[in-house]
């Protein structure tokens, strides 16, 4: 915003007088816009700290010839020294316009946390509050489990109230539309892992073993991890997202309002709904992972369909299948734990829905890793 029309006319001057021993005189002429080169603040400060006894601050603008939003910013800092010595601010000398700006400028006073302090918090005051945070946030989570399965167990006493259309919805979405990238992601991985073994056991002309590999890498844990992370990325992140937006919109809120647990009406319907189809798309992407497999047993090993297959269903077991279809219903409570859960704890801002729904994408992924790693101690040592 320019106070006056005119060309700019000479730089920006600033002077200093004492017409009383009591007051000081700020002269400003020039122009003092935001492209001009101002002269510092600390001109002022210098003289104002070497007077000690003054208490009044007036100005002289008869000289100024152009100005902005550059010299409003200039005379609130300059205020703001006087205040904080208890002067007197006249603005009598100052143009109307600019008078106006300062009254606009100071009728709200700033909120207090606003600015962010650029001091650095020592070091162990920085690992005391991670570490409160990170109890706090253990804390919430056992909450939300707590009372997820409170709601499963209303849900098993049929007293659990949602809507089942959501739930066929949920189902749909959950298990028929991830089949795709299921299809392409599991397929990719057979063959991948056929190639490689077959690298490696052509070294000792055992290249039939690789429908062994293949067959049981995918049916113990890669069919189920692989799976479980596509969900993460995809279903996870659109639970969070989902009530993370419902969050903001303040829907929850009025769901609790109405006597609805958002718990039973939203969470568990998600939760249901993903670890019903996680061991159903887990079966589906094992059997893509097994024909990509064969598909490299076939055409570069050279191994006949029939015999790749025949010792394919040599290698595997019920046992084997058990472990991968058990893993995969605990990795789907997981993403949909992790999903919903970030997505009630979001913010109220667009932004928070963003960082909520790429909180629930790397939780859950976290999740499935610890989960596998603890899953495969326990049933090596029960199986």
């Amino acid at each position: 915003m320019h106070g006056t029309t005119e060309e700019p006319r000479g730089r920006a001057e600033l002077r200093c007088s004492h017409p009383t021993a009591e007051t000081v005189l700020v002269e400003l002429s020039g122009s003092w816009r935001l492209q001009d080169e101002v002269p510092a603040l600390t001109d002022v400060e210098q003289q104002i700290e070497a007077t000690p006894r003054l208490q009044r601050l007036t100005f002289d603008t008869t000289g100024l010839t152009a100005w902005d939003s550059g010299l409003v910013t200039f005379l609130l800092e300059l205020m703001a020294f006087g205040a904080q010595r208890q002067m007197v601010v006249a603005q009598e000398g100052l143009p109307e316009g600019l008078r106006r700006l300062l009254h606009l400028a100071t009728a709200v006073p700033e909120r207090q946390g606003a600015r962010r302090e650029t001091i650095r918090a020592p070091f162990l005051d920085r690992v005391g509050q991670e570490t409160l945070a990170l109890i706090a946030a253990v804390g919430d989570l056992l909450g939300f489990i707590g009372e997820a399965m409170l709601a499963l167990v209303k849900l098993c006493r049929g007293q659990a109230r949602f809507r089942p259309v959501e739930l066929i919805m949920l189902i749909q979405e959950c298990g028929v539309q991830a089949l795709p990238i299921v299809t392409l992601i599991c397929f990719l991985v057979g063959a991948i892992l056929a190639f490689i073994g077959a690298v490696q056991l052509a070294m000792f002309g055992a290249q039939i073993y690789v429908a062994n590999l293949v067959g049981m890498a995918m049916t113990l844990e890669m069919g189920a991890m692989m799976t479980a992370i596509i969900m993460a990325g995809r279903t996870g992140a659109a639970f969070a997202a989902q009530l993370g937006t419902m969050t903001v919109n303040e829907e929850i809120d009025a769901l609790t309002t109405l006597g609805l647990s958002p718990m039973e009406f939203l969470v568990v319907p998600r939760m249901l709904a993903l670890v019903t189809m996680m061991p159903l798309l887990t079966l589906y992407g094992d059997l893509l992972g097994i024909l990509g497999g064969g598909l490299i047993g076939v055409t570069v090993l050279g191994i006949s369909p029939v015999e790749y297959f025949q010792q394919t269903r040599a290698a595997l077991t019920l046992s084997a299948c058990a472990q991968g279809l058990i893993k995969s219903a605990v990795y789907g409570m997981l993403v949909a734990l992790a999903g919903c859960l970030r997505g009630m704890q979001c913010g109220r801002s667009a932004a928070a829905v963003g960082q909520a729904t790429t909180s629930a994408v790397v939780t859950s992924i976290v999740c499935i890793i610890l989960a596998s790693a603890i899953l495969t101690v326990i049933f090596f040592r029960v199986w």
